[in-house]
């Protein structure tokens, strides 16, 4: 059986933070603000897998009322998902997302980010796709002031019996 997750995640832009995609820290003179590290793209990727197993959302395993995730790597949030759906029996087989920035450009950081997520997922990193656009001026993306980030998760679940 396959079955597919949607996730989703936006936080404003935040001066003195740093910025931090897929795992990885980004040069720039701005982050995101949130109660952990605020890795948009971690957070969706998370939904997703969650979504696509039917365990609830991010919120509900890392509460941000909860002080223990202040500051916490988003990576942790995404071994828990990941290590969810395998209990479960399934397997992820694909990935593919997308960061709405209007700045810095991260061409540059592809490669990276999409072995970060393939290394935290135990997949092939032919299996992860991160992609990048700009809001093109458009609502609060296009005018600087946040960040959004959408996936789409793949997994399956072996059929009943071994077939």
């Amino acid at each position: 059986m396959i079955r597919t997750g949607l996730g989703w995640d936006a936080h404003r832009l935040a001066y003195g933070r740093p910025l931090i995609l897929g795992g990885i820290s980004i040069p720039c003179s701005f982050g995101l603000e949130g109660h952990s590290d605020a890795d948009i793209l971690l957070h969706a990727i998370t939904d997703a897998l969650l979504g696509a197993a039917a365990l609830g959302d991010i919120g509900m395993h890392f509460p941000d009322s909860d002080p223990q995730w202040k500051g916490a790597d988003s990576a942790v949030f995404l071994a828990h998902a990941a290590k969810l759906v395998r209990e479960r029996g399934d397997r992820i087989v694909n990935v593919d997302s997308t960061v709405i920035l209007e700045r810095p450009r991260l061409k540059d950081f592809r490669q990276a980010i999409r072995e970060s997520i393939a290394r935290a997922l135990s997949i092939d990193l032919d299996c992860v796709s991160v992609k990048f656009k700009t809001a093109e001026g458009v609502g609060p993306v296009g005018k600087g002031e946040s960040a959004e980030a959408q996936a789409i998760v793949t997994i399956e679940r072996p059929a009943a019996g071994g077939q």
